[in-house]
């Protein structure tokens, strides 16, 4: 595994690791604290059909993908916005007809034949300068709003009605969440593809959750736990000729599990050595347990 570490495709699909694991930890913060992981979903599968209007019109594949995947996003950010007792349908609408349009798309492209599995489930030794440069590109867009607009996300993501009588505009703020999840999304779909990349985007930073005090240190971690994750898949599939995108996944959930089971049972060890508590007063919580909006306020 060393000596492959030499090959310059090898080289490439590690910086693609770090470009869609900074995405992904960053904006997955948002995601998992914003309880957005169906709405991700959905704005995830409907990039889709921007893989096939670029197909279908001989545009490029990553351009026309990720504009489509913003305005599908600032689309469902406004219907959410206007419904929000209906945003499961609103979001199931928006995941099934934006596969089902580039599906469509692809199937009346003509001469079409073409396979897209790396844009379903990722193709890191496939990843080229270009798209190596477009994904830079998108991360680097991505880094400039969160910091730019990092103080009103937090407060946001915190407390929305207390962001609104501060008077900060919490539906552009929540469009422009939607929207950085599409960039995020386009980002890492060279790493792990469209189907997985949800994956990528709630895993690292629930994982991260468990120890952060802060959104900031939550997307850090997070980002390191993608990174970490990405390598790990990436060894894998060229050490066993697996699909890239589902080695990553395969090793973001074992680490999962490992670390609930290690939690569980540290959580047990606490409770069985605790003494017991007099009537009528509460037992402190466990280190770990607090919520989201706990560790913002922090």
């Amino acid at each position: 595994m060393l000596e492959a570490a030499s090959y310059p495709f090898m080289q490439t699909a590690a910086l693609a690791i770090v470009l869609a694991g900074v995405a992904c930890g960053i904006v997955g913060a948002l995601v998992v604290v914003n309880r957005m992981t169906f709405l991700a979903g959905g704005v995830a599968h409907a990039a889709y059909g921007g893989v096939g209007l670029a197909f279908f019109l001989g545009w490029p594949v990553m351009a026309t993908a990720t504009g489509f995947a913003v305005a599908a996003a600032v689309l469902a950010a406004i219907v959410t916005l206007r419904a929000r007792q209906r945003m499961d349908v609103a979001v199931g609408l928006l995941w099934s007809g934006g596969m089902a349009f580039g599906v469509l798309l692809i199937d009346l492209t003509p001469g079409y034949n073409v396979d897209l599995t790396s844009y379903l489930f990722g193709s890191l030794l496939a990843v080229g300068h270009d798209v190596l440069g477009a994904m830079a590109v998108l991360v680097g867009l991505l880094v400039g709003l969160v910091t730019l607009f990092y103080r009103p996300l937090l407060m946001l993501s915190a407390d929305r009605e207390f962001a609104r009588a501060r008077g900060l505009p919490v539906d552009l703020l929540h469009v422009l969440l939607v929207a950085a999840v599409a960039l995020a999304v386009m980002a890492a779909v060279p790493a792990i593809g469209l189907v997985l990349v949800i994956a990528l985007l709630t895993i690292p930073a629930y994982m991260a959750e468990l120890t952060a005090r802060s959104l900031g240190a939550m997307m850090v971690t997070g980002a390191l736990w993608a990174v970490g994750f990405g390598l790990a898949g990436l060894a894998l599939a060229y050490a066993f000729d697996l699909t890239s995108g589902a080695a990553i996944v395969a090793v973001a959930v074992t680490a999962l599990a490992a670390a609930e089971s290690v939690r569980l049972t540290a959580g047990r060890r606490r409770t069985a050595k605790a003494p017991p508590t007099r009537a009528g007063k509460k037992s402190s919580a466990a280190p770990g347990s607090g919520t989201s909006a706990d560790k913002l306020s922090q």
